[in-house]
């Protein structure tokens, strides 16, 4: 299996190769370089598709040890990536947690950045309402893992009711290890608020949200939108949180006619 040791990780990725320009995928929260798919198979006869794993998920998580870190480390765990790759310069397609993490390489790493496309993501702060009910969730999931009711729960967040892939995720959700479970969710609630340093993002960037999304809501992701200097806005009637996954055709839609017009 591919990973590259960098940064002290040992992040695992693929990479479809080719010559087209490059696509780096980051995936959100709980998920992995998996909830990609239906980007990867749509566009890798075109452009070479690079997902991952990030820190504490996925093939990329050490399931006893998850040290402290931040986006910002995950950046440059991004950036660093690409650098092993041997890639110059990648369009950064970042899903919920996958975005807080691009929008920060942009800022740091500037070189290494083409285009953005943020899906269902934000540069501000986890609602504060919202935070007891995640930490309360959490604790009960660590201490007694993740019963049936949580798992609906967390299903509900992130893929909306009733979408027919979900049982995949729910087995995965089920093997997480408290270590990496406790570090992940420290990391997302301590980030900052970028939100005043969008400005200084000068690249093109699309932003993709799902009108039905409660994790993070449509007005938040508008704000970001409203706040970058070159954002184009597409919303995704019915989708919730992950619209990329759940509701792909749409989403590649928006995400090719975007790429066509950097050219």
């Amino acid at each position: 299996m591919p990973f590259a040791p960098v940064n002290g990780q040992n992040l695992y990725y693929e990479d479809t190769g080719g010559r087209g320009p490059v696509l780096v995928f980051s995936h959100g929260l709980l998920m992995d370089h998996t909830m990609f798919e239906p980007q990867v198979q749509a566009l890798q006869d075109r452009f070479r598709c690079i997902s991952w794993d990030e820190r504490g998920h996925g093939k990329t998580a050490d399931p006893e040890h998850c040290a402290p870190f931040s986006y910002y480390d995950s950046a440059d765990d991004l950036a660093a990536l690409l650098r092993y790759l041997g890639v110059d310069k990648a369009v950064l397609v970042g899903m919920s947690q996958g975005g807080y993490l691009s929008l920060r390489c942009a800022l740091i790493h500037p070189e290494v950045v083409g285009a953005l496309v943020l899906i269902d993501t934000q540069a501000m702060l986890e609602d504060p309402e919202q935070m007891p009910h995640h930490e309360a969730l959490l604790r009960a999931w660590m201490e007694h893992g993740l019963s049936d009711d949580m798992a609906a729960t967390v299903e509900h967040t992130i893929l909306g009711h009733g979408w027919p892939g979900a049982a995949r995720w729910r087995a995965k959700w089920k093997q997480a290890t408290p270590v990496n479970l406790g570090q992940s969710f420290a990391t997302l609630a301590l980030r900052d608020d970028i939100s005043p340093r969008l400005a200084e993002i000068k690249v093109p960037a699309l932003v993709i949200h799902g009108d039905q999304d409660i994790a993070i809501v449509p007005e938040r992701a508008r704000a970001m939108f409203k706040a970058l200097p070159h954002a184009q806005w597409v919303g995704v009637p019915g989708a919730g949180h992950a619209s990329n996954l759940t509701h792909p055709g749409p989403v590649n839609a928006a995400i090719e006619a975007f790429l066509a017009g950097l050219h």
